[in-house]
């Protein structure tokens, strides 16, 4: 009579080898998972788009291909930017945001943000729009400002950011005084820019003072490459609209006089 297998049996121990028993004691390092920030995704995305970019314009292809490799280039030939990768490859930009819009508050006030909220009437309810204007330069010279509009706020964001690279403008920067082997900090001569009812008047200023104006200005000005500078501002500045279009007004006047 054959023997029934016993399923409850404790099976034989197998002994390790010294070999596999120092592979156990090696301890193993948990994984780590961090969360990306913000910026670090908007970068991640920023390649990827940079990457997989196929020009449509002739001037994107040169770009693309090398030609051309200084935006001043594209500027000196009055060539008409209508892709805002060229930017992107050309210069090393960074960017801002201008607080255009107000938070809700109790009798009218509230605080400054960069989003402004409009509604619009239709029979369905209230259609909310956001806008954003965002600020771009490389701070050696080169700003650009630009809006844009949508129903979140990031597309607006991105959007605005895109509307100013493809506004980029070059401008003058100069000296307050006669100085030897130093960058240009200031503007070099007083200029005056106008757009509604703001007029922006930039006069030099000696290096070490500062940007002496509002702050949405001094996102303009810094993201510009001015360091220094005096300023008399008549008007409504609280619409950022215009005071921003008056400081590129009066930044775009300093390529007049040839130093």
């Amino acid at each position: 009579m054959a023997e029934k297998d016993n399923i409850h049996q404790p099976k034989a121990l197998i002994e390790a080898t010294p070999e596999e028993v120092q592979k156990l004691d090696v301890a193993v390092e948990p994984t780590v998972y961090r969360r990306k920030s913000r910026d670090e995704l908007d970068r991640e995305a920023h390649e990827a788009d940079l990457a997989a970019w196929v020009p449509k314009t002739a001037l994107g292809r040169a770009v693309r291909e090398g030609k051309i490799k200084n935006f001043d280039e594209v500027l000196d030939k009055n060539l008409k930017v209508l892709e805002y990768h060229i930017v992107d490859i050309l210069l090393k930009t960074e960017h801002d945001l201008l607080l255009i819009g107000q938070a809700k508050g109790k009798f009218g006030g509230g605080k400054r943000r960069a989003w402004r909220q409009t509604q619009k009437k239709t029979m369905e309810g209230n259609v909310v729009t956001f806008s954003a204007m965002a600020v771009v330069g490389d701070k050696a010279g080169h700003v650009g400002l630009g809006l844009g509009k949508a129903k979140e706020t990031l597309p607006a964001r991105a959007k605005a950011q895109r509307a100013a690279k493809l506004n980029m403008v070059r401008i003058t920067r100069g000296w307050e005084s006669k100085e030897v082997g130093t960058q240009p900090h200031t503007v070099p001569y007083k200029v005056q820019g106008k757009c509604g009812s703001v007029r922006v008047t930039l006069i030099p200023a000696p290096r070490g003072t500062g940007l002496v104006i509002g702050n949405e200005g001094k996102k303009i000005l810094r993201l510009a490459g001015i360091e220094d500078v005096y300023s008399y501002i008549e008007g409504q500045t609280r619409t950022t609209f215009n005071f921003g279009k008056a400081i590129i007004d009066a930044l775009i006047k300093t390529n007049n006089m040839r130093l």
